[in-house]
């Protein structure tokens, strides 16, 4: 459950869903060098939900990055790796 602002830095609570912005993030995913499964031969998906309130949205986006999870980057950054 989100309960405040995904950004380490800031303590803002979470309140309103039209204040800041909201993202689902798929984490963690099995893929075929994962344990088969015959129950279930599709790969799992986890999704998690973070929040980034109006201050930070403005900077600030969120990113799932292999091996660390998920991150809070630069909007900057974020369109200089999109190009």
């Amino acid at each position: 459950m989100v309960s405040k602002c995904a950004n380490p830095a800031c303590s803002a609570p979470f309140l309103y869903l039209h204040e800041g912005k909201l993202f689902r993030i798929e984490v963690g995913t099995r893929g075929s060098s994962g344990p088969a499964d015959v129950a279930n031969p599709k790969p799992s998906r986890r999704l998690e939900y973070y929040w980034l309130c109006d201050a930070c949205s403005r900077r600030m986006t969120m990113k799932y990055q292999p091996g660390i999870g998920v991150v809070t980057i630069p909007i900057a950054r974020a369109r200089k790796a999109a190009s």
